[in-house]
């Protein structure tokens, strides 16, 4: 090749133009998470909470390393989920509870795990099976009661990361809509009172959970009024439509 050539041939490669591949570091895919019973980030989708960030619009992304127990699994974006001083919803449950991942990207799994505090309660171990579009998993919490917060862990097989989800549970209170039986009668007297009051207890407002209840006091829920007829304190549950042995509606 002449020196003239040459010269062509290395002032077009100079000229050339310069391509840029971007790959992409990860994805923003769906992943997983609890959304039976409605999990935090559930509600959160719903629009049940409100003030939840993104994560409304992608319930299923809290991955984070495997081994955490945050149920927003460390990340930033989603600390809301982690928030403890948050009135998050409590689902009422007793005995076997079922709990449901709705999966929108099915990755070979080695074991989903359970935990309630520092308890592991349930471990379900799939060898790297990739599941279907839903996994349902049978958890004894008959060990435990009262509110509790139960952290669902899904280990991925392939990656070194895990899927969270928390779910707000009140244990030993019966299922959503149909309340345990409450006690006929905690507090009346064996024996009445000398000078029996007339005047009835004035009117206690709306209606709430964790709060103690006078015979005689009236609540609104629902736009409508009930009037207490057994002594007893409130649980997520007892609202006055559900719960006859409690309350009148007048």
């Amino acid at each position: 090749m002449n020196l003239k050539r040459k010269l062509a041939v290395a002032a077009g490669a100079l000229l050339a133009p310069i391509v840029v591949i971007t790959v992409p570091v990860g994805t923003a895919s769906a992943h997983g998470y609890v959304s039976s019973p409605p999990s935090r980030q559930a509600f959160c989708a719903q629009g049940k909470v409100s003030n939840c960030g993104p994560i409304i619009y992608e319930p299923q992304s809290v991955e984070g390393p495997k081994g955490l127990t945050s149920c927003n699994g460390g990340l930033s974006q989603f600390a809301q989920l982690a928030d403890e001083s948050r009135n998050w919803p409590t689902t009422s449950v007793s005995g076997t509870v079922n709990f449901t991942w709705t999966l929108t990207a099915r990755h070979a799994t080695s074991t989903w795990e359970y935990f309630i505090g520092g308890t592991k309660v349930a471990s379900f171990n799939d060898g790297g099976a990739q599941p279907g579009a839903t996994k349902t998993h049978a958890v004894n919490l008959s060990g435990f009661s009262g509110r509790q917060k139960l952290l669902a862990r899904w280990n991925i097989a392939d990656t070194a990361n895990a899927f969270y989800s928390c779910v707000d549970l009140q244990i030993g209170g019966g299922n959503p809509t149909t309340p345990t039986t409450p006690p006929t009668s905690t507090s009346t007297p064996t024996t009445p009172p000398t000078t029996p009051t007339t005047s009835q207890p004035p009117a206690g407002g709306t209606w709430q959970v964790n709060t103690p209840y006078s015979v005689g006091q009236t609540v609104t829920y629902g736009g409508a009024t009930y009037k207490c007829i057994t002594a007893h304190t409130s649980l997520q549950g007892w609202e006055p439509p559900n719960v006859p042995a409690l309350w009148q509606k007048q």
